[in-house]
């Protein structure tokens, strides 16, 4: 998608935004920082809440090879959000855009046709009984607990090494969740089937689909505020919570080196992937663990050189993350992250362990914060490096 097209969208967008905040004639508007625009139509057959948001990061770390400092400062995360409801409180609709070269960026530019990234989300929610939601579109798939975590409400500057691997990212389909009690212990249930290839992919289905199926528990109660899915306890439970998810992806006849994200190659495998987490918070303690474990169907090598070197593989193994922080009640967090990830040996990828220490200042929540880290890379046969990051968050 050329910039020219994108900049038209993004224009038809606010034209449309703020042509329906002047048909609202001198309606008052009780927004604030980080709530976004909210409107209802005065027949209340529709509502609408726009948001945007930004990160701006540097971020900067010895490169072992030069000797040298290598840094940058970059728009990491630039997003519009548009929500609310449609005919009924009952039916939900989503819909997110990715404005930054880092949002909009294709994995592969061969493939650069078949899979225009802006669109994050595009998902209406359907409440058709008590408890039960059907997801239609595209969003993030029920994976790992980092991933579902919004980019914007993270603990560190952004998020692990294990989900950089192995994360099932969003994908377009259907999804079913369902949610009921036992005494105060909530328990979730989360199907989904999806394309298999990615966001917003314009070529048809070029494997089998995807498949996930994923059950959390919560003993204590619900979080706070949805807590179980925000970095740090900014909430200060009162009450000590835990949640305890576990989840399979199955990705039949993938075409991509992650399932849904990473580059294409040229033959397809059956990818099957576990994930197992745990997020418990108190009195602004919180840690979260997470686990993953990916295989390949015929081993994850797809393709070699003359000489025998890997030349194309899927991205397989296992990880596993742990992080932990104490919020103040300055607002001041202090938190620390370790990190490993163990490749399948055979796929020639390296494995590599992370240390990470990171300090943040929440000044309006999760919506106006400065937050940095420094983490020590550890590969073996190689120097160990570091890197240095700052970012502020800004969401209105």
């Amino acid at each position: 998608m050329n910039y020219l097209k994108l900049k038209g969208i993004i224009l038809l967008l606010f034209i449309a935004l703020f042509s329906s905040i002047g048909a609202s004639g001198q309606s008052v508007n009780y927004s604030k920082l980080g709530k976004g625009l909210q409107f209802i139509a005065a027949d209340s057959s529709f509502s609408l809440k726009f948001g945007t948001r930004f990160q701006m990061l540097y971020q900067g770390g010895n490169n072992p090879a030069t000797n040298n400092w290598d840094d940058r400062f970059l728009i990491r995360r630039a997003r519009l959000k548009f929500e609310g409801f449609a005919y009924s409180p009952k039916l939900e609709y989503k819909i997110e855009l990715g404005l930054s070269n880092s949002d909009i960026g294709n994995d592969n530019p061969s493939m650069s046709n078949n899979a225009d990234n802006i669109i994050l989300d595009a998902v209406a929610k359907w409440n058709f009984a008590p408890h039960w939601e059907l997801w239609v579109g595209q969003t993030k798939l029920p994976g790992n607990r980092e991933r579902v975590v919004s980019s914007q409400k993270l603990q560190f500057v952004d998020r692990s090494l294990l989900n950089s691997r192995f994360n099932i990212d969003r994908d377009a389909g259907l999804q079913l969740h369902h949610v009921h009690n036992i005494g105060q212990v909530v328990i979730r249930e989360i199907g989904s089937i999806a394309m298999g290839e990615g966001r917003d992919i314009t070529i048809n289905n070029s494997g089998g689909y995807d498949y996930t199926a994923k059950v959390e528990v919560f003993p204590f109660g619900e979080f706070e505020g949805d807590g179980a899915y925000v970095g740090g306890d900014i909430y200060r439970e009162e009450t000590p919570k835990l949640a305890i998810a576990a989840a399979f992806d199955y990705n039949d006849n993938a075409s991509r080196e992650r399932g849904q994200l990473g580059d294409f190659l040229s033959e397809q495998r059956d990818l099957s992937t576990i994930f197992v987490d745990a997020m418990f918070k108190y009195r602004g303690f919180s840690a979260m663990a997470e686990y993953a474990d990916s295989k390949a169907s015929e081993g994850p090598v797809v393709a070699r050189t003359d000489a025998g070197a890997v030349e194309e593989t899927f991205v397989t193994g296992n990880a596993f993350n742990l992080q932990g922080g104490y919020l103040f009640e300055n607002n001041w967090e202090v938190a620390a992250r370790y990190t490993s990830y163990n490749p399948t040996e055979v796929s020639g990828l390296r494995p590599q362990e992370q240390y990470t220490l990171g300090v943040s200042r929440y000044i309006v929540g999760h919506s106006l914060k400065v937050q940095s880290d420094v983490t020590l890379q550890d590969q073996p046969g190689r120097p160990d490096s570091y890197l240095f990051r700052l970012q502020m968050e800004v969401a209105l």
